[in-house]
């Protein structure tokens, strides 16, 4: 969270549900433990009971970590970033926890989706998130080209992300590939100090100097 502290931006009620909950199923176990000690520094982190899940987790390996619900107990899922669920691993978790019968309890946060879409400008009541787009430079133009289209065909803003250390050739691949007149929105390090959002056309993002290395960030286009 940067220096912004972590309840400046989630309300009371993720306090009080770590007070309660011991039992965490989370990306990586270091990262939770900071961000719980964070928000409930008097929680002793020995009653913890933390598992990991990741893109490398098999699905057989899942289903178990949500036992602790069947003995009576609640399960946390934390991200290390953005919101849990959306475009985060622990979506796989909470699929069990529907199959299980296990009741699913979403709590408010910040979503960097969200937020992006809403200091964005564009059409709000059609986008969708595309993810990682390809590596390779070839196969990045045709898939910016077959959004672009799709944005421009069905008014639908397109939003995707990019490892940070790409950032900025990402956005050089857009103002390269992109029409001179479709919308670029960079939104940078979203509720940080350093926070950056500007929408312009692409031909305009040749001549705008940020520095998007290492900082997370979204980018949506509107044809």
């Amino acid at each position: 969270m940067g220096d912004v502290p972590a309840l400046a931006v989630l309300p009371i009620t993720v306090k009080t549900s770590i007070e309660k909950i011991d039992h965490y199923i989370v990306e990586h176990e270091k990262n939770a433990r900071r961000f719980i000690k964070s928000i409930v520094p008097e929680k002793q982190q020995s009653t913890l009971k933390i598992q990991e899940i990741n893109k490398f987790t098999l699905e057989e390996e899942i289903s178990p970590m949500l036992n602790p619900c069947l003995d009576g107990f609640d399960v946390g899922v934390i991200s290390d970033a953005g919101c849990p669920g959306i475009a985060d691993p622990g979506a796989r978790a909470v699929h069990y926890a529907h199959e299980k019968g296990i009741k699913v309890v979403p709590l408010v946060g910040p979503s960097s989706i969200l937020l992006a879409m809403m200091a964005s400008g564009f059409n709000g009541q059609n986008f969708a998130f595309n993810g990682y787009l390809p590596i390779d430079k070839g196969e990045r133009k045709a898939e910016l080209k077959r959004l672009e289209k799709l944005s421009k065909d069905f008014d639908q803003s397109q939003l995707f992300i990019e490892t940070p250390y790409r950032n900025n050739q990402m956005l050089q691949s857009l103002t390269e590939n992109l029409s001179a007149q479709t919308k670029i929105c960079v939104a940078c390090d979203i509720t940080l100090p350093s926070e950056f959002i500007k929408t312009a056309p692409a031909e305009l993002w040749k001549k705008i100097k940020v520095d998007l290395h290492k900082r997370p960030t979204l980018f949506i286009i509107q044809g």
